[in-house]
């Protein structure tokens, strides 16, 4: 199967927008760069350039979302990828675009993506990607991303519980902010509370979800799932940026300087005064990036 066939589509065409959480579906599962061989050669290439992550034992979803770049037990990515069976393995592999074969398919996927996100979010760029390899149990902790994202299940079962990313109440405004211009997740954090206003949603081969930036969002997967010679679990996160996704980090930074200077600005999308955010965001930005050295986020 060539990248070209692939196909993500929504399973509501008519409904679909970029602005909010989409139900979808998905043939790279059928693709063989997501057979185990090909990607544990994609974790030998992408651990040359410090781009494979390792969950910490006994990380559960209200843990801190922190990950390191060695295996806990110190195993090499091929003995890891030998045991990946074995119950609790987590892997990450970050920005699998550099890697040029993986760089070939997310480039060939793209075309797909713009079309179905620029009728409401014109400008897509920066396309990345992100594959998690997990044997159940496994989680992936509470957090938020930049990003836009199409989440597809490629094998196994895996529940993903989102939150409206317009949901104050699960991320307050300043975590948003924070994340946005200092990539902080101090104040993004799951309690009951927080977790009873999530929707879960079970996910199999085929199954996906886009969801726009800064949806809180996580993952469980339990054993009891697994069955004979199918006990691994493969995501990848597609993920990308758009012209709204730049406006609306320019305005978090502006927002962010009007909360320290004692104000409570209002979350992009609901000022009349957005269009000047967005430009003094971008002044703070470029004023930060000259003559401060500020190595910014990617998205602005």
């Amino acid at each position: 199967m060539s990248s070209t066939d692939l196909t993500i589509s929504p399973l509501d065409a008519g409904a679909f927008t970029a602005d909010r959480i989409c139900r979808t579906r998905h043939d790279c599962h059928m693709h063989p760069l997501f057979e185990l061989a090909a990607l544990n050669e994609l974790a030998r290439n992408l651990a040359r350039v410090d781009k494979c992550r390792f969950v910490r034992p006994g990380t559960t979803q209200a843990s801190e979302f922190s990950t390191a770049g060695e295996s806990p037990d110190g195993r090499d990515i091929d003995d890891v990828f030998a045991r990946m069976e074995e119950p609790g393995s987590w892997i990450a592999l970050y920005n699998i675009e550099n890697d040029p074969t993986y760089r070939r398919f997310l480039q060939e996927l793209t075309g797909n993506v713009r079309a179905l996100v620029e009728p409401s979010q014109p400008g897509v760029f920066n396309v990345q990607g992100f594959i998690f390899i997990s044997a159940p149990p496994s989680v992936t902790p509470f957090h938020i991303d930049r990003e836009n994202n199409f989440w597809l299940q490629v094998r196994g079962r895996k529940v993903i519980t989102l939150w409206d990313h317009e949901d104050r109440l699960a991320v307050p405004q300043v975590g948003v902010e924070e994340f946005i211009v200092e990539h902080n997740l101090r104040h993004v954090r799951l309690d009951d509370a927080v977790a009873a206003r999530g929707t879960c949603y079970d996910v199999g081969p085929g199954d996906g979800l886009y969801f726009p930036s800064t949806t809180p969002h996580m993952t469980r997967s339990e054993r009891t799932w697994c069955t004979p010679g199918d006990g691994i679990s493969i995501s990848i996160g597609v993920v990308f940026y758009t012209e709204t996704t730049r406006r609306h980090a320019r305005i978090h930074a502006c927002n962010a300087l009007l909360r320290r200077a004692g104000l409570a600005p209002r979350h992009p999308g609901h000022s009349r005064l957005d269009g000047a955010k967005a430009a003094l965001g971008l002044a703070a930005v470029v004023v930060k990036k000259r003559f401060r050295g500020w190595d910014s986020p990617h998205g602005f």
